[in-house]
């Protein structure tokens, strides 16, 4: 079952919200049973403020559906070995994803490991892995104990008032599985609340609802050094549970 939708079905489809030369096109629920997009919907009833900062999710009150919803999503579960319906398409699209990122992890242990999580995380999240690469990129250039002017932590530049809302105070956003389950649920979480509306869905990420800039360096980082490689851009990951 295919959860993340590849760049060539997201990028430029007809009808797309286009915003500083770029088309976003919505990205629709995975249906999972982690993230409800009902409860989601019906239990968010207020906008987020705009703000400058990168990484700056601005802090709600959560109802209780909706904690309930997030905490399982980011439940402490193990990572598998891969997402993939094949150990081949692993190893193809490992080894190309890995060569993109050599100078910016340049250990390659860790390297293999961050991209395994991140392509779990994402499919997991019915998210595109690839995305999630460029968000990543813009968010904290690939460093790991990134932290923000607004307090924001780890690659995918979580806010910590998230685990005090969902009463995980001792979950550790530096930590590799934790940051990027927290930011990839995050994302969906506002993908959910954007009814799969793309741009609307990184400005709340990123703090700025309503501007262009934040969405479109994603959207740039994406296409110019994250597609998917050419030999699996067309293979349907496996899913993830």
């Amino acid at each position: 079952m295919k959860t993340g939708l590849g760049i060539e079905e997201l990028g430029f489809s007809t009808g797309a919200q286009k915003s500083g030369g770029f088309a976003f096109a919505s990205i629709p629920n995975p249906q999972s049973s982690i993230l409800s997009l009902n409860v989601l919907i019906l239990a968010f009833c207020f906008c987020l403020p705009s703000l400058a900062h990168a990484g700056a999710q601005a802090q709600e009150a959560l109802s209780a559906s909706v904690q309930a919803v997030l905490q399982r999503a980011v439940s402490d579960q193990a990572v598998p070995k891969h997402a993939f319906a094949t150990q081949g398409q692993a190893d193809v699209w490992l080894a190309e994803m890995s060569q993109r990122l050599v100078k910016r992890i340049p250990d390659r242990e860790d390297r293999e490991d961050f991209l395994t999580t991140v392509h779990y995380e994402a499919t997991r999240a019915g998210l595109d892995p690839h995305l999630v690469l460029g968000l990543i990129e813009v968010e904290s250039g690939f460093r790991k104990y990134a932290v923000s002017n607004a307090g924001a932590r780890g690659y995918m530049q979580v806010m910590p008032f998230w685990t005090r809302a969902l009463h995980a105070p001792e979950h550790d956003l530096f930590h590799l599985r934790t940051n990027l389950r927290y930011g990839c649920t995050i994302l969906r979480y506002y993908l959910d609340i954007e009814k799969g509306n793309l741009y609307r869905a990184l400005g709340r990420y990123n703090g700025s609802l309503g501007k262009a800039e934040y969405p479109n360096l994603v959207k740039a980082a994406w296409h110019k050094h994250w597609a998917a490689p050419q030999r699996t851009a067309g293979s349907q990951s496996g899913p993830a549970s």
